[in-house]
């Protein structure tokens, strides 16, 4: 099953990294949004999520703040 995941991140942002790598090593594709080099997706994250801080994970319209490796499992049905 294909999902649409959005991950709103900085380069600097080491939980962000950690949140790539797990998608990355289970080879799941999404898309990789630098809020610090774009304003306007900035904004759309805080309007998805009430939060300035990053990582914010888009799975499907459901929103993770944080790296919750629990959520995100339960979310794309990984064991």
């Amino acid at each position: 099953m294909n999902h649409d995941i959005t991950i709103y991140s900085t380069p600097t942002c080491s939980w962000c990294q950690a949140a790539k790598d797990y998608l990355h090593k289970r080879e799941i594709e999404f898309e990789d949004v630098d809020v610090s080099a774009d304003m306007g997706r900035a904004m759309e994250m805080v309007e998805k999520s009430g939060q300035q801080g990053v990582p914010v994970i888009d799975i499907d319209g459901e929103i993770i703040v944080g790296f919750d490796r629990s959520r995100i499992d339960s979310l794309l049905n990984l064991n």
